[in-house]
């Protein structure tokens, strides 16, 4: 054979062997964007922490999800991957998100306090990118705060007041001590309870101040026994972000009282006691990613990168635009295994989702609960009602 000819067949030979080769499947790709020194997961505040407090970084459940969708993406000739990416501030975060930007990543959770949030979502307004919000409760990033590419899987503190809320009511506890702590986040908790509690018609009988104090002359006022003094109530509600003092609370009362809000029964996206619609199967597998047991954090990042999955699917990987705009409407329905198909408000990005009232070891309600009523949607119960949107977007 001559030359020409072998190399003619060479030729022929290879490309009939990359014509037969399967095409490599495209990448839709998560940027998880977290702070160096989170304090949410100091290691004295995780040892110690309350039933409202995460054990660790939310990754795992986006981890989670993404070994879950690929399956899906086999059949679409799709692959999902995750990327970490870590700053000490927001500056150092949006460098990164604009870092992974340019590289092709257009969906980003934030795992970060609410004010890095804030400043992240603001930096980036108008870039080809959308934001997931997986572990600040604040309800001003879903007021006046709010962004149009910033979404919201982890319910807000309005959110959980109301479900606690509907359920003191639908127990006839209508008058509540409220104990507020000294941090900004603890101010914050205690307005969206007040709110929810003037809307229910819930009694506030007292509002008191309580510190975590070596000084005498703060006594009175880290002393469970007198801080639950001289008022009759139905119940207790503690505003604690930080969670040290809340709990102590239990069992240190005057009156024998349930104690919510911080510690005792709590209203939270995800608990590992939740026994219904496959939740126990999605806990086994973020025990097995993670080691411990998965919080409301792991779950807004699993249901995160899910919604991004099913708008993928169900637009046939179409353009960006086009994705966003299936993530935000209507049409989208999103299981997170609480029950109810899920999607976001159009009005703040927020999750529609139930929130589950639970003990350390059990789910004791699903909020909304019964008799609690809406026009249009029940879950539109718990937070913001368009009415009460502050968002302008």
């Amino acid at each position: 054979m001559s030359l020409r000819r072998l190399l003619h067949a060479s030729a022929f030979a290879a490309a009939t062997l990359c014509a037969s080769l399967p095409a490599a499947a495209e990448t839709v790709r998560f940027g998880f964007l977290e702070l160096d020194r989170n304090p949410a997961y100091d290691d004295k505040r995780t040892f110690f922490r309350t039933l409202s407090q995460p054990l660790g970084s939310p990754v795992i459940g986006a981890e989670v999800a993404l070994r879950e969708a690929r399956f899906v993406g086999q059949a679409l000739k799709l692959e999902f991957a995750l990327e970490r990416a870590k700053g000490a501030d927001a500056a150092a975060l949006i460098a990164e998100a604009n870092r992974l930007q340019a590289a092709g990543v257009r969906y980003f959770l934030v795992d970060a306090p609410a004010a890095v949030v804030a400043e992240l979502a603001k930096a980036t307004r108008g870039s080809e990118m959308v934001l997931f919000n997986v572990s600040a409760a604040d309800d001003a990033l879903r007021q006046a705060q709010c962004q149009p590419h910033l979404f919201h899987t982890l319910p807000n503190h309005a959110m959980q007041s109301d479900a606690m809320a509907q359920y003191l009511v639908s127990r006839k506890w209508r008058s509540v001590l409220l104990l507020e702590g000294p941090l900004a986040d603890d101010k914050l908790i205690s307005a969206a309870f007040e709110n929810s509690a003037r809307r229910l018609g819930i009694k506030i009988v007292d509002k008191r101040q309580f510190v975590l104090s070596n000084d005498p002359r703060q006594r009175e006022q880290g002393n469970v026994a007198l801080l639950t003094a001289g008022k009759d109530y139905d119940a207790i509600f503690v505003a604690d972000s930080d969670g040290e003092f809340a709990r102590g609370v239990p069992y240190r009362t005057v009156l024998p009282r349930p104690v919510v809000g911080a510690e005792g029964l709590v209203a939270e996206a995800w608990h590992w006691a939740w026994e219904r619609h496959g939740a126990p199967q999605l806990t086994s597998r973020m025990v097995k990613q993670g080691g411990r047991h998965p919080g409301s954090g792991d779950w807004a990042a699993w249901i995160a990168v899910k919604a991004v999955v099913e708008s993928v699917v169900r637009t046939n990987n179409a353009p960006f635009a086009q994705q966003v705009a299936y993530l935000a409407g209507d049409e989208i329905t999103i299981d997170g295994f609480k029950g109810n198909k899920l999607g976001f408000r159009p009005w703040d990005r927020q999750l529609r989702q139930p929130i589950l009232l639970a003990t350390h070891n059990a789910v004791v309600e699903r909020a909304p609960i019964q008799g609690f009523l809406h026009q249009t949607n029940n879950m539109d119960t718990l937070g913001f009602d368009q009415r009460d949107s502050q968002c302008k977007p």
